[in-house]
């Protein structure tokens, strides 16, 4: 694991309290492992500041590798797409959800075998690198189906011939289940929202294979395109990047510039808390402050977090960096967390103070 101060997380101890760095991340840790959506861009605009800092961090040593559960596009197209944002980027750089059910599928059909593939070109691109052969219909005889986002454009129809073969019995496998997915005009259905449709007409019978985040084929699919050795996991989602982080044993940096608030992050559940915290990718070039406890609240920078008795955050100094607000609000809710791991705290008050 890459150095870092601070409360750690274990088996027996979940985090308590964001960790500290007295280097910047991108001196740390050799490869970033960045989500696209939520943290590069949304709705394909660049998100503010990343563009910048992702230059920097790629001139200063740091591996960059952009790994999205978003299955639409090949990893040709995304490159494409950074480059023109002006962060350039090659293909081999860019791992993909579909990428990782394609080998999860070659791993358990016949060489060459027919896949019906509900998805769009990337994931059809991704069957074929595995020697696969996408198909359309039930009637094709598929050994397998997948299901990967396509975009508003997917049709009905493709998703009544998957339902129709799973309820055939032919395998089915998926490569995520996020309901949702960022977008320039706001959120928007996401591939799990498809895959319910298809469970809904199993009659709530069948259960797909997931090979996106945070499951561990996408974690491996990762390493084993990037051979990172000192990775660090980047993005803005609790329930995919940092649970997919949690479960390969690497650390991680919450960005929030995507899903993600700071409400949510709260209350998060121990294996959704983040090793780090940052308001956006400019995380990346600077060392992380120390989380330090005072009395019975922690201090970070120059404000002080309390968890009263009542579940009532309370927040007091300050700071130019609210941020560090709520670093310290993090581990006052963190450490007070019940015996489940859900912290029941009301933060209202204490994150308007910062503007949060």
């Amino acid at each position: 694991m890459a150095e870092s101060t601070g409360p750690a997380r274990s088996a027996d101890a979940p985090r308590t309290a964001p960790s500290a760095s007295p280097r910047a991340l991108s001196e740390v840790y050799d490869t970033a492992l960045l989500d696209l959506d939520g943290v590069v861009y949304a709705g394909g605009e660049a998100i503010a500041h990343a563009v910048a800092s992702l230059r920097v961090a790629r001139e200063g040593g740091m591996r960059l590798a952009y790994v999205t559960n978003n299955a639409a596009r090949t990893p040709e197209t995304v490159a494409e797409h950074l480059t023109r944002l002006g962060v350039p980027a090659e293909p081999s750089e860019v791992v993909t959800s579909a990428q990782a059910v394609a080998r999860l599928i070659a791993e358990h059909v016949p060489a060459g075998a027919r896949v019906l593939c509900a998805g769009g070109e990337g994931l059809r691109v991704a069957l074929r690198e595995r020697g696969l052969s996408p198909v359309d219909s039930a009637d094709d005889d598929p050994a397998a189906v997948v299901q990967g986002y396509g975009g508003p454009e997917l049709p009905w129809g493709v998703l009544a011939e998957a339902a129709i073969a799973v309820n055939r019995g032919v395998p089915w496998f998926a490569s995520n289940t996020d309901l949702t997915i960022p977008t320039g005009r706001g959120t928007a259905p996401g591939n799990g929202a498809a895959v319910e449709v298809v469970r809904i007409a199993t009659g709530h019978t069948r259960e797909p294979r997931v090979a996106g985040k945070p499951l561990p084929p996408m974690h491996r699919e990762t390493i084993l395109r990037t051979g990172a050795s000192r990775p660090l996991v980047v993005g803005d989602r609790l329930d995919t990047d940092i649970e997919g982080a949690y479960a390969g044993g690497v650390d991680s940096l919450l960005v929030l510039t995507g899903v993600t608030d700071a409400a949510r992050l709260l209350t998060a559940r121990p294996d959704h808390r983040p090793t780090y915290v940052a308001a956006d990718l400019r995380g990346l070039l600077a060392p992380q402050p120390e989380v330090v406890a005072d009395g019975e609240g922690f201090r970070c920078g120059g404000w002080r977090a309390v968890a009263g008795h009542g579940g009532e955050l309370a927040l007091d100094g300050g700071g130019d960096d609210a941020v560090d607000g709520l670093r310290a609000l993090c581990a006052a809710a963190w450490t007070a967390a019940g015996a489940d791991g859900r912290a029941r705290v009301s933060a209202d008050r204490a994150l308007g103070a910062l503007g949060l």
